[in-house]
């Protein structure tokens, strides 16, 4: 499966989980302290940028990849996860919802919609975690961006449950709830899916995007520590930022 911008490059992930914990629920949302942390927690957030009108700008895959974080970034103890091919026949969220279905596109969706350029590349810290997913789209412009942002928030507001199916696994109901974003870039969101039940009971995913000018910055985590999504977040951006500056 091809690892994305949204939940989609978790399913993998939450299947390994499965396999290593068992039927043991305890450490579905915490990171056993023999694993290693995604990024130090950042002390004193810096305020959220206001966007200012960037773009149109025109970037190429091999741009965004040199503005990715890279395994050297991280602390030790993490390995990079190889990308794999994409399985066109396994789609891992659903609704019979329909106030959900702008929701579920997201969550399917292999690059964010609209994008224009896409780079991703995700990390493990183990069998336990975490597991760290970053992506950049390149959307031409900073008003595009914000476009999005506002969509993505509007389709969580909408949607309080979807379904996710994990290979060999299952199906479980997914509690969503938009929660406090990192503070960092330009019109942050995030938020949170939850297994209320079934196999992924307790399994918990956090994502968080944001804006760097023309470009969306898309963090995910799963089995992570408190507070890791916002310095996830934070390095992920200054990483852009600079690399995307020149």
């Amino acid at each position: 499966m091809k690892l994305a911008w949204s939940p989609l490059a978790l399913a993998a992930a939450l299947s390994l989980s499965l396999t290593a914990c068992g039927d043991d629920k305890s450490s579905a949302s915490t990171t056993p302290s023999s694993t290693p942390s995604a990024v130090a927690t950042p002390a004193d957030p810096t305020p959220t940028e206001t966007p200012t009108e960037t773009g149109p700008v025109k970037r190429t895959s091999a741009e965004l990849t040199k503005a990715l974080l890279e395994l050297k970034d991280l602390p030790t103890g993490f390995t990079l996860v190889p990308d794999e091919p994409d399985d066109e026949d396994v789609i891992p969220f659903s609704s019979s919802a329909g106030k959900c279905k702008p929701l579920v596109k997201f969550l399917n969706a292999d690059k964010a919609p609209g994008s224009k350029a896409n780079a991703h590349r995700s990390f493990t810290g183990g069998q336990e975690g975490p597991y760290i997913d970053f992506s950049l789209d390149s959307m031409n412009t900073s008003t595009a961006v914000g476009k999005l942002q506002t969509s993505y928030r509007e389709a969580v507001e909408s949607c309080q449950k979807v379904t996710m199916r994990v290979a060999e696994q299952g199906s479980s109901p997914m509690a969503v709830e938009e929660i406090t974003a990192p503070q960092f870039g330009e019109g942050p969101f995030a938020f949170k899916l939850t297994g209320s039940s079934g196999p992924l009971e307790g399994r918990e995913f956090t994502m968080a995007t944001t804006g760097v000018g023309d470009v969306i910055v898309a963090v995910g985590i799963m089995a992570g520590q408190q507070g890791e999504l916002d310095g996830a977040t934070e390095a992920a951006v200054e990483k852009a930022r600079a690399v995307l500056a020149k």
